[in-house]
């Protein structure tokens, strides 16, 4: 039985689930919440200059007309992916999606496993060896530069939404000349937003007792008069009075909702709820989400990190639905679901799941799975490709000239 067979005889089939609101089955409190932080995320975070520019609809049609949003998952094995054990955990990858997807088995990670230097490889097509903690930005330029340098796309076209707190604001533009933050991204950290609003609170002695719920919905509220986050450089939130009365008040009620809710929520969700917003208010050609509760990894909780792996799964599905649903990109976008990389194995020196240095197949060997508009038929594809093929890749969907780098574009995927 060839691998494409096998992998479709692990995988329980379920018929197609109609389009719907996933999100009814969430808490309420933090849906409103997380909804509406993401609506004044979304429209208060492009650079000074750049708000009001272009709107879904109004973009310049530059190269292909086609559109890309790239889900990067953090660091997951196969063994709780697309193994037969690991199925359950990804239930809507594997049922819903892997139907009509062109997926790749075997994609190989051969640069530094750590994730700056894995996404900045993944974005500029070329393995990256800088800062593991984003002090120094990639040293080739990443798609996005290439795509408003080459053929002239807005800053609002290109847009990095990330929940991983290893990644900085470099990882929207490279060092190398003639490119660099002129051609770069819009780079958005929602779950750095809301810490720094409660470190300003606690450096200026502003909170009294924190526990103390109306004290902190006073504090989330004070992000709405505009505040200057030394960390990402941007005046995050413009001052009151430029904001519309109907935000404001969605804000405040969504505010109030949250706060007296109760309960944690997860970075990737509000993530999810950012880019969504993005799409829905500036229709970018280019959206890279990357989710990374899968991370907890980290502290040892293997119980948590598979629940970041059955999020990650529910709200990459829940974006491949906006795809569809969204008239800025039905017909016209390719989805590609990929993580960084795996992690260590299991016995190994370096805690096993917890970890993902280690020079082994676990770690260096993962997935890809590609949907929408530049999959000519669904299909599992053998042949080993690299995380730095993708990013010829993008620029080939979007219509730009052959990109200088080191990977090489993926046939199988083409601008219709």
């Amino acid at each position: 039985m060839d691998r494409e067979k096998r992998l479709r005889a692990d995988t329980p089939r379920t018929d197609p689930q109609p389009a719907r609101d996933l999100d009814s089955v969430e808490d309420k409190s933090k849906r409103t919440f997380l909804r509406a932080a993401g609506l004044l995320i979304a429209s208060q975070l492009l650079p000074p200059g750049l708000a009001g520019q272009s709107q879904p609809g109004q973009h310049s049609v530059v190269g292909s007309g086609q559109k890309v949003v790239v889900v990067i998952l953090g660091g997951v094995r196969r063994a709780e992916t697309f193994s037969p054990e690991g199925l359950e955990n990804i239930p809507h990858l594997a049922r819903d999606l892997l139907p009509q997807a062109l997926f790749y088995p075997s994609v190989r990670n051969e640069g530094v496993t750590a994730h700056f230097n894995a996404t900045s490889s993944i974005l500029t097509g070329n393995w990256q060896r800088v800062d593991d903690w984003g002090k120094l930005a990639p040293t080739t330029p990443t798609v996005f530069e290439h795509f408003r340098k080459r053929l002239g796309a807005a800053r609002s076209d290109t847009w990095v939404v990330a929940s991983n707190k290893a990644l900085t604001n470099l990882i929207g533009a490279s060092s190398a000349s003639d490119y660099g933050p002129a051609f770069g991204a819009n780079v958005v950290f929602p779950k750095q937003l809301m810490i720094n609003a409660v470190a300003n609170a606690l450096r200026q002695g502003r909170t009294g007792n924190m526990a103390d719920r109306a004290k902190v919905q006073a504090e989330f509220e004070s992000m709405l008069e505009g505040s200057n986050y030394e960390g990402l450089g941007w005046t995050v939130f413009d001052a009151a009075e430029r904001l519309d009365p109907r935000v404001r008040a969605t804000i405040e009620d969504a505010l109030t909702s949250f706060v007296r809710g109760g309960g944690p929520t997860s970075g990737d969700e509000l993530t999810f709820f950012v880019s969504r917003e993005v799409m829905r208010r500036f229709a970018p050609r280019l959206l890279v989400v990357i989710f990374s509760d899968v991370e907890v990894a980290h502290f040892g909780s293997y119980s948590l990190h598979v629940a970041g792996i059955r999020s990650g799964d529910r709200l990459a599905y829940q974006l491949w639905q906006e795809v569809e649903a969204n008239p800025g990109y039905w017909g016209k976008t390719t989805m590609l679901i990929l993580p960084e990389f795996g992690r260590d194995p299991d016995g190994s020196t370096t805690n096993g799941f917890f970890n993902h240095r280690a020079n082994e197949e676990s770690t260096r060997n993962t997935w890809m799975m590609a949907l929408g508009a530049a999959v000519g038929r669904p299909q599992v594809v053998e042949r080993p490709v690299r995380h730095i093929d993708l990013c010829p890749t993008l620029a080939t969907l979007l219509g730009c000239p052959s990109m200088d780098s080191q990977g090489t574009a993926i046939t199988e995927l083409r601008a219709s």
